[in-house]
């Protein structure tokens, strides 16, 4: 989307890391728990983005969210899954095996 958070314009980057003034954000408690000053909040935010995300990652997160489902191990797959009643994980491709037998 953007190289830089700070160039997106519905992000609260600018908020957060850059000291922006917004009546339409308010600090959440994680936000407030980087740091006991604004300047260390705002420096502690700003290291978060420092790291690259992995290409192959980023990959399957998006091809997950745009089908509905969840990135994780099998197991974290199973507890969403238990928690939300909802299945998290792809089907097969394709028709099922024997599906003709069943319209007779």
């Amino acid at each position: 989307m953007v190289d830089d958070p700070a160039e997106y314009k519905w992000s609260s980057f600018r908020i957060n890391a850059l000291g922006k003034a917004s009546e339409l954000c308010i600090p959440h408690n994680h936000y407030l728990m980087l740091g006991y000053s604004q300047k260390e909040r705002q420096h502690n935010y700003c290291e978060l983005f420092r790291s690259v995300t992995d290409k192959r990652i980023l990959e399957q997160i998006r091809a997950a969210t745009n089908k509905g489902m969840v990135v994780g191990n099998n197991q974290f797959k199973e507890e969403i899954e238990a928690l939300t009643g909802r299945r998290v994980r792809a089907k097969k491709r394709g028709r099922p095996i024997g599906w003709r037998k069943s319209e007779k």
